[in-house]
């Protein structure tokens, strides 16, 4: 069977506060014939549809989110602000608090009023000098947005949270108790008001990152500088980037020098230096200097716009927890409306199952987890941590197991020169610069190691006369009209017992012995140094609970004990690819959880096997990025335990706001029920369990520094 191409589109959506809101979108773009996949996200307010072109057209998607009582909010050419949000929705944002703080006010006064209300029987005199009618129609005022999206729900044969509080108000003017219907109206508005400014707080993050990326830039055309949007600019352009501008592009630095703030991309507070040939990234601050970039990626296709993607796309990948937060919601409505009619029934108290029904608030429940999940995932993305959802998130809380590859993960991925060692009388300066100046036209890693340790004790390299480089072997030269050789013991067949070559490859090192007119006068050790932060680092993990911590290299078991053993952690040496697989495999199928950190390259199998996969240094590398479920911006060790210790602190909160909700609702219902929680004061109750989950899952956006 032939599968249908499809086309995406993203619709900016208006009018989402809620997960139920996301809920109700997606499944009305759902039912759209032509509709492939939907993904709608609260967090970026807005839809991600594939959808068959030759069945439905993007007008039709729309008008299915708009009669499911939600806006379209188009832009002039129909797509989504790949840069910074609109300014509506900027407006908004500013609209929102002080909104919030006068409802505070609101709120406490009605609360007054309700307490004076019932002590004092004003209620009673306003249900007797106000005819229902005008009482029913002031009630119907207050609620009408919450009764409309119930109505709604209710033709789509749907029940939402408010579909029990919606019956509360009518079982209240039923009895002729308008004025409790009309507080309990103001309540489910006021509730609605402190579950949207939760999900104001979850999208800060998001915003801080969108905000933050050029929306011009600066480009060289036809001998002129032009400024254009940053959509426009295209791949190999020059683009010009003043004193304390930020870099528009992914790039390479063409001419100028700069020193560049890259907090933005890596969470790196110390600044990089940039000049010919280096590598810049979007979103980067270029200061003390000036540069011109070459354009190598723009947009979305940038190492910033993939940051901002997975952060949006983190919302589709749920926790379990979540899911299950979901199926409890569904559930606890149905068990809520039996409890209202046993309460009618054997207490023959209309109010009581009015109370009943308005105290209950499955809201709450399905923001437990969403919440909590959006705020770690943008707070870690702001430090240089990106999870590609919250199962991941919390699958990392569950982690038994560690496995670490080694060359360019636990070390610095590049060999250096470790031990020089003079035979006879000549001196140590003296043997790096007769190996240097023979390495000088060689390619190989080692040879580079020979040249930067010569750069780094400031010896100057004289020019060669004569080279050849053997594949597998090391080079011959001629120096100061001297035959020269550096290379392996085994290519040139000397020193097969020397104490001190044997000694230095005991301990996991690559050795070079240099020969000058047939006779060697010494040796260069070199080795594949440890991250200096990685003892610290796996010291961390231990005091987490991360007992389990395994290395698995290609390496020799010589080299790989040479590094593990100081680390104390056990190793495997020697695996190919497909062997650490099968190492992961072997791991699951003992049950345990396991996490793998690797380069994201030639681990990439790896790491899609794990259970999380973690890639170091992901900035700039397509591999990791896509091959990972976790990736870290930066070559910085101690971001590995910082991300499990996010992570566990996310479930904390997670775990504590389903089990205050759970409690909450619990006691409510029970006090309902037996008639001591009047509907008015079930009303006011209602709506706190969102602020209670709001202050738990805001100490997720707080640093840990």
């Amino acid at each position: 069977m032939t599968a249908v191409a499809g086309q995406t589109v993203e619709l900016p959506i208006g009018g989402m506060d809620c997960a139920e809101c996301a809920r109700t979108v997606r499944d009305a773009i759902a039912r759209t014939p032509g509709v492939q996949t939907v993904e709608v996200l609260l967090a970026s307010e807005k839809a991600v549809v594939r959808y068959d072109p030759a069945v439905v057209a993007p007008l039709a998607i729309q008008t299915a989110i708009e009669s499911a009582g939600y806006r379209v909010a188009a832009t002039r050419d129909g797509s989504i602000p790949a840069g910074e949000p609109s300014a509506a929705r900027v407006a908004e944002t500013g609209f929102v608090r002080p909104v919030l703080a006068l409802f505070g006010v609101v709120f406490a006064l009605v609360l007054i009023a309700v307490v004076g209300g019932e002590w004092f029987g004003l209620f009673a005199i306003a249900t007797a000098r106000v005819p229902w009618p005008v009482g029913a129609a002031i009630v119907a005022a207050l609620g009408f947005p919450v009764f409309r999206n119930v109505a709604r729900a209710a033709r789509r044969g749907k029940i939402i949270s408010h579909t029990m509080m919606t019956l509360g108000v009518v079982a209240a003017l039923a009895v002729g108790q308008w004025p409790t219907a009309a507080l309990v109206a103001v309540f489910m508005r006021a509730g609605d008001f402190a579950e949207r400014f939760t999900t104001e707080r979850s999208r800060q993050a998001l915003r801080r990152l969108t905000t933050i990326a050029p929306a011009t830039a600066r480009v060289e055309r036809d001998g002129r500088e032009i400024e254009i949007p940053v959509a426009e600019v295209r791949r190999g352009e020059v683009v010009v980037v003043r004193p304390g501008e930020r870099i528009p592009v992914d790039g390479v630095v063409t001419a100028g020098q700069a020193t560049i703030d890259q907090a933005a991309i890596t969470g790196e507070s110390m600044p990089a230096e940039a000049a010919p040939g280096s590598p810049v990234y979007a979103a980067t601050i270029a200061t003390l200097g000036s540069l011109r970039v070459r354009a190598e990626k723009v947009g979305a296709d940038t190492t910033f716009g993939r940051v901002v993607r997975l952060v949006e796309e983190a919302e589709t990948h749920r926790a379990d927890v979540q899911r299950i937060g979901d199926r409890f919601a569904a559930l606890y409505l149905p068990v809520v409306a039996a409890i209202a009619a046993l309460t009618l029934l054997l207490r023959r108290d209309p109010l009581a199952m009015a109370a009943v029904l308005v105290v209950a608030c499955s809201c709450s429940f399905a923001l437990a987890t969403p919440i909590a999940m959006l705020a770690s995932v943008g707070a870690a993305a702001q430090r240089g941590i990106l999870v590609k959802g919250g199962k991941y998130l919390e699958t990392l809380a569950r982690v038994d197991l560690l496995l670490i590859d080694k060359t360019g993960t636990l070390t610095l991925g590049r060999p250096r020169i470790t031990d020089v060692v003079p035979l006879g009388d000549l001196a140590a300066s003296d043997l790096l610069a007769i190996a240097a100046a023979s390495e000088r036209d060689s390619e190989h890693p080692l040879a580079a190691a020979v040249r930067a340790a010569a750069a780094e004790r400031g010896i100057v390299v004289g020019t060669v006369e004569a080279f050849a480089a053997a594949p597998g072997g090391g080079v011959r030269a001629v120096v100061g009209g001297r035959e020269i050789a550096v290379g392996n013991r085994r290519w040139l067949g000397l020193m097969g017992d020397d104490p001190q070559a044997a000694a230095l490859e005991a301990a996991g090192k690559s050795t070079l012995v240099v020969i000058r007119d047939g006779a060697a006068i010494g040796l260069l050790a070199a080795a594949d140094p440890v991250r200096p932060e990685v003892p610290a680092a796996l010291a961390s993990l231990r005091a987490l609970g991360i007992g389990r911590i395994e290395l698995l290299t290609g390496d020799n078991p010589r080299a790989a004990a040479a590094l593990a053993d100081p680390l104390g952690i056990p190793y495997r040496a020697g695996l190919l690819p497909e062997d650490k697989i099968a190492a992961v495999r072997e791991a699951q199928a003992r049950g345990l959880v396991v996490a793998m950190v690797g380069d994201g390259v030639n681990d990439a199998p790896a790491l899609a096997q794990a259970d999380v996969g973690i890639a170091m240094g992901a900035a700039g590398s397509d591999v990791a990025i896509e091959a990972a479920h976790v990736a870290l911006l930066r070559d910085d060790w101690r971001l590995v335990p910082e991300a499990f210790a996010i992570a566990r602190r996310t479930m904390r909160v997670v775990r504590g706001n389903i089990a205050f909700t759970a409690v909450y609702n619990v006691a409510g219902l029970a006090l309902a029920a037996f008639g001591f929680l009047p509907p008015i004061f079930a009303a006011a109750a209602q709506s706190l369990p969102d602020i209670g989950i709001l202050a738990n899952s805001s100490r997720l956006l707080r640093s840990r520094d």
